[in-house]
């Protein structure tokens, strides 16, 4: 156990840095410090003893990115119940299953939200609250939440009849082996895995943030008075640890995009808030480099230049300064996640110096696993995993290759150590998939490692598909409902070019029984396609959908044998079917 705790880390920050700006909502231009944002989490706490939330009650939280969705955050972590955010993206429907799966009792949520949802959907909800103003939507008979929460000024100034201090900004004492955040990887009814998340899990990630930093210079990364732009899910553990929860613990000032933006509209952000740090996902240096910096290399006279080594190295210094004044010319670090990063684009930055690192985690890990410092990173890895990088606090993280010879054969990569979760809520099945009870956890990577504990991510085991947007998507949930529907007997869905096809095997024998032309069955799966889309998330959603005219073949214990049907065998299909 660690010996820091995370709710104390948030006590400290923000009486330290109570008249320092804290967040701010960049479309809408609301802003608050870390004193307004500690009154309102001071309100909150009102609320939820009103309410009766006691230590360890989930509460539910879905909407974009604003100062709101951050403040109900901590006010939960730090009233010591249980925050149970949800991504989104996800459908009515799936938000409706985390509700009730995660027996949350009260939710906040963006108003547009609400329109999807009917509260008996949501039983166990006592009360629904907007993250435009905390007003209240809906509450059960007799709560009396909305008279509440119109007297709340009143309330609190009860509460603090000599006005709120630095003083007052108390917090509960949560154990850091007690979960404080419940955060689901999918949100189908099949499917569901809440990860249990400790108090120990999300410290030891924020302590790492708030230590490291460039080892040349020794200059941190996160420290008092720098600025982060957030645009990543913070509902996802990568946006929400490194671009909310490690800069509100250091007295950074966070300005929310709502959701990630277009390259364009990223480039007009980063010049008004001038960020130090910049989390992305790849996609975003991908087009970047490509409309803005391939254009420059291939024509005119800097592709000359770029051929003439002296010259060249003068020309790579001049693109740096370019990229660096396009992203508001402050940036000491660009942290790339959550899906590999194009190895030309890598290459390029790494030529020019570009302050670029790679790291790897995963939400049951809170979620990082791997990180080097920009000037330690080395081509095409993800970093050197976290082992006791604060010593001083008890962190400790260990990380295993489960191969022959872990240097140059790829195996499963095994992590154990202070961030690792506790397990899955109410899911013992997958737990024990994952934690089979030598406290190792399976990632379901593969890769290799360097002498140095560098890693290397070679493929993955698991069927999960990466989009290029980051999104984590789960092909057997979408299967789960495509199998559900009209003439379709089992299916499989394939990742190409970027895009997700769905391959059927029709059931024939309901064919035959309801006299179905067969040229007519192309024609039902379309229909399919259509009403499977409406259930989906935007990056879920199917491109197209092609007919197997045979079972897929299965293992003995009946799985698909997914490796036999790739994008080759669905590109000779549709020839065939053209």
């Amino acid at each position: 156990m660690l010996k820091e705790n995370l709710i104390k880390i948030y006590e400290r920050s923000f009486q330290e840095n109570r008249e320092m700006s804290a967040l701010t909502d960049y479309f809408k231009k609301e802003s608050f410090s870390y004193y307004e944002v500690a009154k309102e989490i001071a309100k909150l706490h009102l609320l939820f003893k009103k309410v009766g939330i006691k230590k360890g009650d989930k509460i539910a939280l879905v909407g974009r990115n604003n100062p709101r969705w951050c403040i109900s955050y901590i006010a939960t972590i730090t009233y010591g119940a249980v925050i149970v955010p949800i991504l989104q993206d996800f459908t009515s429907n799936d938000i409706i299953h985390i509700v009730n799966h995660s027996e949350s009792r009260l939710l906040f949520l963006g108003d547009n939200y609400w329109d999807g949802i009917e509260e008996d959907q949501i039983p166990e909800i006592e009360g629904v609250f907007s993250l435009t103003d905390f007003s209240v939507i809906y509450e059960k008979s007799g709560k009396s939440l909305s008279e509440f929460q119109k007297n709340i000024t009143k309330h609190y100034r009860a509460k603090y009849p000599n006005g709120f201090s630095a003083k007052d900004i108390k917090y509960a004492d949560v154990n850091n082996d007690e979960v404080c955040l419940l955060n689901y990887t999918s949100g189908t009814t099949g499917y569901s895995k809440g990860v249990m998340l400790t108090v120990d899990n999300l410290t030891g990630n924020v302590i790492f943030a708030m230590t490291v930093g460039n080892t040349r210079t020794g200059e941190k990364y996160f420290n008092k008075g720098g600025r982060t732009l957030s645009f990543l899910p913070l509902a996802h553990a990568y946006g929400c640890t490194f671009n909310f929860l490690a800069p509100l613990a250091v007295g950074h000032h966070i300005t929310l995009l709502g959701r990630i933006p277009t390259p364009k509209i990223l480039l007009e952000a980063v010049q008004v808030v001038s960020p130090s740090i910049i989390c992305c996902v790849p996609m975003i240096l991908e087009k970047i480099y490509r409309k803005q910096v391939l254009p420059m290399l291939e024509k005119g006279p800097m592709s000359i230049a770029a051929k003439i080594p002296l010259i060249s190295n003068v020309l790579y210094s001049v693109i740096r300064k370019k990229l660096i004044d396009a992203f508001g010319g402050n940036v000491k670090l660009f942290i790339v996640g959550g899906a590999p990063l194009n190895q030309e684009t890598e290459a390029f930055l790494m030529k020019i110096n570009f302050p670029i690192t790679v790291g790897y985690g995963m939400t049951e890990c809170a979620p990082l696993i791997s990180f080097a410092p920009d000037n330690e990173f080395k081509p095409s890895s993800c970093g050197s995993y976290l082992s006791v990088k604060s010593p001083e606090n008890g962190q400790h993280l260990e990380v295993k290759i489960d191969s022959p010879d872990p240097h140059t054969i790829a195996g499963e990569i095994l992590v154990k150590g202070a961030h690792v979760m506790k397990g899955y809520y109410k899911n013992e099945k997958d737990t024990k998939s994952v934690l089979p009870g030598d406290g190792w956890l399976h990632t379901g990577d593969m890769g290799t490692i360097d002498a140095d504990g560098t890693i290397y991510i070679r493929g993955r085991s698991k069927t999960m598909i990466l989009t290029s947007n980051g999104q984590n998507i789960y092909p057997e949930e979408i299967e789960d409902k495509l199998n559900n529907m009209y003439l379709v007997m089992e299916s499989l869905i394939i990742e190409s070019n970027g895009h997700l096809h769905a391959l059927v095997v029709p059931d024939h024998d309901q064919m035959h029984a309801e006299k179905v032309d067969k040229r007519d069955l192309q024609k039902i799966m379309e229909e399919n396609l259509v009403e499977l889309n409406k259930q989906l998330a935007a990056y879920e959603r199917i491109a197209s959908v092609t007919i197997y005219p045979n079972e897929f073949e299965k293992t003995p214990k009946r799985s698909i044998k997914r490796y036999l049907y790739d994008t080759q065998l669905l590109d000779r299909l549709n020839r065939q079917q053209a």
